[in-house]
């Protein structure tokens, strides 16, 4: 099995807590990365360079590329569980 971060843990076990069916969770862990690929995507969309990063605070910017990255580990220990599972 594949270690998961907190983070997905946390997120793994609400999806379980919401589904009744065993096998059910592993098609929803691609639906739980969707949405934090989306999140991502909202508070950095993916781009070589922010047209407006000169204009963010020292460490401002970073800090957004911070949670997209890390909203996007989620979604990748999420989606390696699942395809472990199959």
């Amino acid at each position: 099995m594949t270690d998961l971060s907190p983070a997905a843990i946390a997120v793994d076990d609400a999806l379980a807590a919401c589904i009744q069916l065993q096998g059910e969770i592993i098609r929803a862990r691609p639906l739980a990365a969707a949405v934090l690929r989306a999140a991502a995507d909202q508070v950095v969309p993916e781009e070589s360079e922010h047209p407006y990063a000169e204009d963010y605070e020292l460490g401002g910017f970073d800090a957004r590329l911070d949670a997209r990255n890390y909203l996007l580990s989620i979604a990748s220990e999420l989606l390696k569980r699942s395809n472990h599972l199959l």
